[in-house]
């Protein structure tokens, strides 16, 4: 696979179980999807992983308002991060607002062709990784039954090795649109932006300009905010 940048198309099923998790058994909203992938697709993905991350980090690739996914980093640092954040513009009697974004369902509406382009911007792309993202097709198991078989044609795949790191390169550029106009901090797809101003007015400007900032990053991206 390495030799000839495919990947095998037999390790790109993944078999889909719904697990219930509370509310009304009859909703599909109540239970949550489990991705099971072949096992030997994941060994092969820590081989692409530890290659694609080690480039990653020895060109600082990934910005540092990026807590999710990474070596040495956790939610304790996003929280510390933002806090500190908070209480250093208190300090100065600055004014302080803050931006929280949820996105919905960001890992499933990553759009291929935007990821390929950004990884080949970022010198990590190949005929491997197209391969690896294209022709993807799950099926549902309900009662020991298997529906037919569908194409996969958006977001990273799920329950994989290399989805998460996938999508921290997608997300990567958020960062850069806003940070002279606020703090970003980032743990995969929750973003937080803090922004401080000694002027009330002045502060809800700057808060609604980078909103529509990083909403029409959001909608460029194919993602949606709730």
């Amino acid at each position: 696979m390495l030799a000839t940048g495919t990947f095998l198309d037999m390790l790109k099923y993944s078999e889909i179980k719904p697990i219930f998790k509370k509310g009304d058994k009859t909703q599909f909203e109540n239970y949550r999807p489990i991705s099971l992938l072949p096992v030997f697709s994941k060994i092969f993905e820590k081989v692409l992983y530890k290659r694609l991350y080690n480039h990653l980090s020895i060109n600082n690739i990934l910005v540092t308002e990026q807590f999710g996914f990474r070596c040495n980093t956790s939610t304790d640092m996003a929280i510390y991060t933002l806090i500190n954040s908070i209480l250093s513009s208190l300090n100065t009697k600055s004014l302080v607002g803050g931006l929280f974004c949820d996105l919905r369902k960001a890992f499933d509406c990553v759009d291929h062709n935007i990821l390929l382009s950004k990884m080949k911007f970022y010198g990590s792309t190949g005929k491997l990784m197209e391969s690896y993202l294209r022709q993807r097709y799950q099926g549902l198991v309900l009662n020991n039954t298997l529906s037919t078989w569908k194409e996969v044609q958006y977001g990273v795949p799920q329950g994989s090795i290399l989805g998460p790191l996938l999508f921290l390169i997608y997300i990567n550029d958020l960062s850069k649109c806003v940070i002279d106009k606020s703090i970003p901090i980032l743990f995969a797809d929750d973003t937080s932006f803090i922004l401080t101003s000694y002027d009330d007015s002045n502060l809800r400007h700057k808060a609604n300009e980078v909103f529509n900032i990083i909403n029409n990053w959001f909608h460029s991206n194919s993602l949606m905010l709730n």
